[in-house]
C-alpha cells in the first residue's frame, strides 16, 4: 500500500466524522479505517480537533462556491435562487461527508474555529436572504415573505436531503431539484400572512 497523505487522513476523517460523529469517533477507529496505527496518525495532523477543522472547512468551500457560482450564473432573483437551490443540493450528495459534518458537528469545535466557521456559514445563509430580499423589493416575490425566516426555511429543507435521497432512487436529482425549486418559489410568489 502506498503512503497515506495528510489529504487521504482529512477525507477518511470526513467519512468517520458524518458517520459516528466527533465524539464517536478515536484516532484509533480512524485508523482501522485507514489501515494504519492510530497513533501513525499524528505524524500527519495535531490531533482530532484540527482533523475537524479541515473537513469542515472543506464542506463550508463547497458551500461557499455553490453559492458564488449561483450569483455568477443567475439572472434574478428567481434564477439565482434556483440555482442556490440546486447547488446547495449538489454539495450534499457530491459531498456528503464534508457537508454533514459541516452541517452537524459544528457544535464542537473549539471556541475559534467555531466562530470563524459560524462567520462563513452566516455570509452562506446572507446570499439566500440577499436574494429573496431582492425578490420581493423587485416584486418577483409576496412583499409579505420575511426574507430571514424563507431563507431559514429553505435551508432547513435542503440541510437534509443527503440523509433520505438515492441517486438510484425513483427520482433523479434534477427532479428533485426541479420539485424542491417549485415548492419554494409556490410559497415565495404565493406567500401571504395567515391568522
Amino acid at each position: 500500500m502506498s503512503r497515506l497523505t495528510r489529504e487521504d487522513i482529512i477525507v477518511g476523517a470526513g467519512r468517520r466524522f458524518a458517520t459516528h460523529g466527533y465524539h464517536g469517533t478515536s484516532m484509533r477507529d480512524l485508523g482501522d479505517d485507514l489501515g494504519i496505527l492510530g497513533s501513525s496518525i499524528y505524524a500527519h495532523v495535531g490531533g482530532k480537533q484540527e482533523l475537524l477543522v479541515a473537513v469542515i472547512e472543506r464542506g463550508a468551500a463547497f458551500f461557499e462556491a455553490a453559492a458564488m457560482a449561483a450569483r455568477a450564473q443567475g439572472d434574478g432573483p428567481e434564477s439565482v435562487l434556483r440555482l442556490l437551490v440546486a447547488g446547495h443540493i449538489d454539495v450534499v450528495l457530491d459531498h456528503r461527508a464534508e457537508a454533514r459534518t459541516y452541517l452537524s458537528e459544528t457544535h464542537v469545535l473549539e471556541p475559534g474555529a467555531r466562530a470563524s466557521i459560524a462567520a462563513t456559514r452566516d455570509r452562506y445563509e446572507r446570499v439566500f436572504v440577499e436574494t429573496i430580499a431582492d425578490g420581493v423589493d423587485t416584486g418577483a416575490f409576496a412583499p409579505t415573505i420575511d426574507p430571514r425566516l424563507a431563507a431559514i426555511y429553505v435551508l432547513s429543507v435542503l440541510n437534509t436531503i443527503d440523509r433520505w435521497f438515492d441517486d438510484r432512487g425513483r427520482i433523479t436529482r434534477t427532479d428533485l431539484a426541479d420539485d424542491v425549486n417549485a415548492f419554494v418559489l409556490r410559497g415565495l410568489v404565493g406567500g401571504r400572512e395567515t391568522n
